[in-house]
């Protein structure tokens, strides 16, 4: 079938997609500097990693962020605030399974992905480092730069 994953991808991976190095931040930052780096890169979603470690912690939506600072209830948000108020975290005690995606990964089992989630987080084999976030945008844009 010619609009099969598997046709419209060829066998190429996330290491095709070309996608910018991660824009990470701690826990620590103050939401208005993570806001403004976001909007510097056009990026809709932050990694939030430990200064210390490095590791994963969960991301910061750009997008709802905003929504929260024009919201009325807006006062319990400030500006000033560390990032770590407002991220959404990687919360491992629940029992989510985290779905590893590497340069490696198949385009294909991205999109399926993504048809359930947001964005993708890239890191290494190990999970050690974030290397990237895919988005559906990312996927569309491959198709059209790579016709059929």
């Amino acid at each position: 079938m010619a609009s099969s994953s598997a046709a419209k991808y060829r066998g190429a991976t996330v290491e095709d997609l070309d996608l910018p190095p991660a824009l990470s931040i701690s826990p620590s930052t103050p939401i208005s500097t993570a806001l403004a780096m976001a909007h510097d890169r056009d990026y809709s979603q932050l990694t939030v990693t430990s200064s210390t470690t490095r590791a994963l912690l969960g991301y910061l939506s750009v997008p709802k962020i905003e929504s929260l600072l024009r919201s009325p209830s807006a006062s319990d948000i400030k500006l000033s605030d560390p990032v770590s108020k407002v991220m959404n975290r990687f919360d491992r005690k629940k029992g989510n399974v985290y779905k590893v995606i590497t340069p490696d990964t198949a385009l294909e089992e991205l999109e399926e992905f993504l048809k359930k989630e947001e964005f993708a987080v890239v890191t290494d084999d190990g999970r050690r480092f974030v290397l990237g976030v895919a988005t559906r945008g990312d996927l569309e844009e491959f198709t059209k730069r790579r016709p059929a």
